[in-house]
């Protein structure tokens, strides 16, 4: 990705709050356009206005990626607003409790977001990156994927999908000039965690050294897409050694 010249159109999915406004935030500068996708109209329209600028495009959405009229409005979206040369599929939520006793509803809508909703709009905007050769695609999962995380065994699933995924479509699209790298954060401060969903989970049992900002988690992985590095899978120094250490399996057994 450019960053020094307004050439880029991104489109960033769960950018009303988190990791996806932080991303919003730090790529306008080089982006001449900006589609954001959240389900917060109000929270939307804020970022929006926090981004406003001259030589900067900015399109928002208020939709619910969990069903199939949100993912076929921003599939409309990539066509007519594009073409998307930088896809950050971002929106997420977890649930917390066992799955013998959960809503399936909220599981299967968990699975809907994280899993179907990626692959529809990677397949949306892929070609248009193709035929321009070159692009990005961040898949934005979690460290709780490397981690058999009991009480949020679909969330961790989930992500685990979006891990192997991005893995293989690296490898299909990158004779394509097409960069893949699938985001793998651990706790990160902001409001995915008060949600009324995790309301039984103690973040305060988890050690102060496991999180961080969003704004370091949107950093660390621009840096890693503006590197020479053929990883696909971007984990934070932090993380890295968190992950070699067993801390984050050690938090996750402690909520």
């Amino acid at each position: 990705m450019s960053a020094h010249s307004r050439t880029e159109i991104a489109l960033i999915t769960g950018a009303s709050a988190g990791i996806g406004r932080a991303f919003a935030l730090q790529l306008a500068s080089r982006c001449k356009g900006l589609i954001l996708i959240g389900r917060d109209a109000d929270k939307l329209a804020a970022v929006v206005a926090e981004l406003e600028q001259p030589g900067l495009s900015i399109t928002s959405f208020a939709l619910d990626l969990t069903t199939t009229e949100g993912v076929t409005r921003v599939m409309e979206a990539i066509r007519q607003k594009g073409p998307v040369s930088i896809l950050i599929n971002n929106a997420g939520f977890a649930s917390y409790g066992k799955f013998a006793e959960s809503d399936l509803d909220i599981e299967m809508a968990m699975v809907n977001l994280h899993c179907n909703a990626t692959l529809a709009l990677s397949r949306a905007a892929l070609p248009y990156m193709k035929e321009a050769g070159r692009g990005a695609v961040i898949n934005v999962s979690s460290l709780g994927s490397f981690f058999p995380v009991k009480n949020s065994a679909v969330y961790g699933a989930s992500k685990t999908f979006l891990n192997l995924f991005s893995q293989a479509l690296q490898q299909e699209v990158k004779a394509d000039g097409i960069r893949v790298q699938c985001l793998c954060p651990g706790y990160t401060r902001s409001d995915f965690s008060d949600r009324e969903l995790l309301a039984e989970l103690d973040s305060s049992k988890v050690p102060d050294e496991l999180w961080m900002s969003a704004a370091d988690v949107a950093a660390a992985s621009i840096a890693h897409m503006d590197s020479s590095s053929e990883a696909v899978m971007c984990l934070t120094e932090n993380n890295r050694d968190l992950a070699n250490k067993g801390l984050m399996a050690q938090a996750a057994g402690l909520l």
